[in-house]
């Protein structure tokens, strides 16, 4: 059972509209729809939210660290409220899929993700289970850390809101109908056919 759901990203002002990004901006679009509480608690290292989502309560984490150093916000929350790595569920953006698929997985590798290499070290296990939101591969010459940290193309805006608000309700669905039922939901679905 999802306990915990942990969005990637880097903190500040300057990689808020960032690819790297996708994560916190798919956690504070599924925020924006829930009353939320905030939960200040000491050495936390970001960001930590409770949600009671149909009578069930989740925490919501945005680490505040920079990406490579996720897995200690990560790590910390977890061993507070002495979560496995079973019940947490981490959003983040994907180079090996393309813009516009997004897929469940549990466990596997981090396919150089420097935010999932910190996660797996901190936890001491992959075994978490992730939303992996594709924003493709460079096709501009970009340098791959450089295009990470670049903004999406005005082009792909409108792909953006789709990749958002389909993720939101993934998420949900994973809530509420089960991981199985997300993964078979949302894992083939194509976005080009689906208009916010």
């Amino acid at each position: 059972m999802i306990k915990l759901i942990v969005g990637l990203g880097n903190p500040g002002n300057k990689y808020t509209f960032t690819r790297h990004n996708i994560g916190f901006k798919i956690i504070d679009s599924f925020l924006e729809a829930e009353e939320v509480q905030v939960i200040k608690q000491q050495n936390i290292l970001g960001d930590l939210f409770q949600v009671n989502f149909l009578e069930n309560k989740y925490f919501i984490l945005k680490p505040s660290t920079y990406m490579n150093r996720s897995g200690i916000a990560v790590q910390r929350v977890a061993n507070f409220f002495s979560f496995s790595s079973e019940n947490i569920l981490v959003v983040h953006d994907e180079l090996d899929l393309p813009l516009g698929k997004i897929k469940f997985k549990q466990g596997g590798g981090t396919a150089g993700h420097n935010g999932l290499k910190s996660v797996c070290a901190c936890l001491g296990s992959n075994a978490f289970l992730r939303l992996r939101i594709g924003i493709g591969r460079p096709q501009k010459g970009e340098d791959i850390a450089d295009y990470v940290l670049s903004p999406f193309y005005v082009e792909e805006q409108e792909m953006l809101a789709r990749i958002i608000k389909t993720s939101v309700e993934a998420i949900k669905c994973c809530l509420i109908q089960g991981f199985a039922r997300a993964q078979e939901k949302f894992n083939s679905l194509n976005l080009e056919n689906i208009f916010v």
